[in-house]
């Protein structure tokens, strides 16, 4: 079912703006979950897609409950097991925090995120390539390793990407633009 959630209107003055809606972090879960159903087949290790499998059937025949986390919450699949990293969309902390809950990620899995949102604001999609240049700054990313990049557009669109390093990161180029101050991060938790 569609619901509008961003869209364009003239306020009491007159001026075109965008207006979100509450619904927002909804749908964009709903496209989250489309674009994580795809993915989890490809990356996730075989028992992962079972278990995953299993719970999809009880919940078929057999409605709530049962192989579920909890009566109303459906499993979801461990993708710390597919990835050593993680690039999510910095578009709010409320979206990075849902995020975070659903997917049972650390606050050390969502770190570059949240550096850069705090460094450079949402800058819509492309923050995803900034958190890969922290995690490189950081000299984090290491041979073998895999990124999974999360982003959001306006449709509601959810897309991902997969990285896998090829070679250790250990000295970032020259225009990576965490350089000035990498070593000032990860900033304290409040």
């Amino acid at each position: 079912m569609w619901i509008r959630c961003i869209y364009q209107e003239e306020d009491e003055q007159g001026f075109r703006g965008l207006k979100v809606s509450k619904d927002l972090v909804e749908i964009g879960g709903e496209a989250l979950k489309t674009n994580i159903t795809t993915l989890g087949p490809l990356v996730l290790p075989f028992s992962e897609q079972l278990f995953f499998f299993a719970t999809l059937i009880w919940r078929h025949f057999f409605g709530g409950g049962g192989l579920q986390t909890s009566a109303k919450k459906p499993y979801i699949p461990d993708y710390k097991l597919a990835f050593e990293h993680f690039c999510v969309h910095a578009a709010s902390k409320t979206v990075l925090d849902e995020l975070q809950k659903n997917l049972e990620l650390s606050d050390n899995n969502m770190e570059a995120s949240r550096m850069t949102l705090h460094r450079f604001g949402n800058t819509s999609s492309s923050s995803i390539w900034y958190e890969l240049a922290y995690l490189e700054a950081k000299e984090r990313v290491k041979r073998g390793d895999r990124v999974w990049q999360i982003s959001f557009g306006s449709g509601f669109k959810c897309n991902s990407v997969v990285w896998q390093s090829m070679r250790r990161v250990r000295k970032p180029t020259s225009r990576n633009p965490w350089l000035d101050c990498i070593d000032r991060y990860p900033l304290p938790s409040n």
